[in-house]
């Protein structure tokens, strides 16, 4: 890494994250709507954050329903802020949170809140989850699901390189038992896997057994972004921001994806966030990456270049990604144990799971005195990879 003076003073630098929060998460929350969970959620990170809404100028927060999207503007108004930035990103993730440090680092506001909840919308369960269902004609009528768009890179890599189902089935083994010891994990308690028992799992859309695919739930989390300078009045050690990107290569599941394409979606993004931090990969102790299926660890690996294309499969054996590896994977449980309620709420837990490693808060799961975490959204089948990375000095 290279020192402080080496470096170039990014304006992220400046930016904090002061708060985290995930709410229950449960395959079904009775009695919830997602507009009451999500006002759980941004209630719970104030308190961590020891903040009240007088604190607050900015909001970054939305939750869907059946009746549709409630807007940040509508969160403001039930907190009682004003006035207030609002942001267009709806709580998306790892781009909620750098849109927020770009609205406070060019002035637009100092405190930003980010949430997202869900709950009640995923009612026709023998359909796929309604926030990955392809949006047009040329798409759906063949049934070209989430499952399937990834699956397609997935075995396009497998006919390329030679990366086999055993290697696909040690991520999700390793994930899923990160979830098996973590008591706040929906799928705590379920395991411990094998590789094996992934694969006598049924098939889904080849090479991806159901074991190998993310679940569905409901749940809520909330985010504080501030300023360095205020964070040291807020209750929690801070979170520094070292750099972060977005990549797009296309709306996601509107196109079946093709590996030329998308096939290293992210790559850029990781190059950006990494110039930002002026580190590499090397320095990277908590990989909380998007597990949506179990090849986009793999695929990620390799995209942001801590191994050579083609060598993912082999760089994840022999315990690599175990929590006492040397690049530990999704610490919660990630998207196939811990939770993977809606489409904003996984986004923003990436985030709070590695929030949490460098807070040292991490229970049973805790790495050993994590310094830099890496946290990522979304995957080839959908066209997109942000990146982002967190570290508990300031550059």
């Amino acid at each position: 890494m290279r020192t402080q003076t080496e470096m170039a003073k990014h304006p992220f630098h400046d930016i904090v994250l002061a708060g985290v929060h995930n709410t229950v998460q449960a395959k079904r929350l009775d009695g919830h709507t997602s507009e009451s969970i999500t006002l759980e959620a941004v209630r719970g990170v104030m308190d961590d954050a020891g903040i009240t809404p007088r604190d607050i100028d900015g909001v970054s927060v939305a939750s869907g329903g059946r009746s549709g999207l409630f807007q940040p503007s509508h969160f403001a108004y039930l907190l009682g802020l004003g006035p207030a930035w609002n942001g267009w990103t709806n709580g998306q993730g790892i781009g909620a949170v750098l849109e927020a440090a770009s609205a406070i680092a060019t002035g637009q506001c100092h405190t930003v809140i980010i949430g997202a909840g869900s709950a009640g919308v995923y009612t026709e369960l023998a359909s796929t989850a309604p926030w990955t269902r392809p949006h047009n004609e040329f798409v759906a009528s063949w049934g070209l699901f989430t499952a399937a768009e990834f699956a397609l890179i997935a075995r396009r890599h497998m006919h390329m390189y030679g990366t086999t189902p055993w290697q696909l089935a040690t991520v999700s083994a390793t994930i899923r038992n990160n979830g098996h010891i973590n008591p706040d994990a929906i799928y705590q308690g379920r395991g411990p896997f094998t590789p094996q028992d992934i694969l006598d799992s049924r098939m889904v859309a080849d090479p991806f057994h159901l074991l190998d695919c993310a679940m569905t739930s409901e749940g809520g989390c909330g985010i504080i972004v501030t300023t360095a300078e205020r964070a040291r009045d807020m209750k929690q050690p801070p979170i520094y921001l070292l750099g972060g990107a977005r990549e797009r290569n296309g709306p996601s599941y509107c196109y079946p994806p093709t590996w030329e394409q998308t096939g290293y979606v992210g790559r850029d993004a990781a190059r950006k966030s990494f110039d930002m931090a002026g580190m590499t990969h090397e320095d990277v102790d908590d990989c909380e990456f998007y597990d949506p299926f179990s090849f986009e660890i793999i695929r990620q690996f390799e995209a942001f270049g801590f191994c050579g294309e083609g060598e993912g499969g082999d760089f994840i054996m022999n315990g690599a990604i175990e929590l006492d590896g040397k690049y530990p994977i999704c610490t919660d449980g990630g998207l196939m144990s811990f939770s993977h309620g809606g489409s904003a709420v996984q986004l923003l837990q990436k985030v709070i799971a590695g929030v949490k490693q460098l807070r040292g808060e991490a229970g049973n799961r805790q790495l050993s005195d994590p310094r830099v975490a890496m946290s990522t959204n979304g995957g080839a089948g959908a066209l997109f990879t942000d990146v982002m990375l967190m570290g508990k000095e300031q550059p």
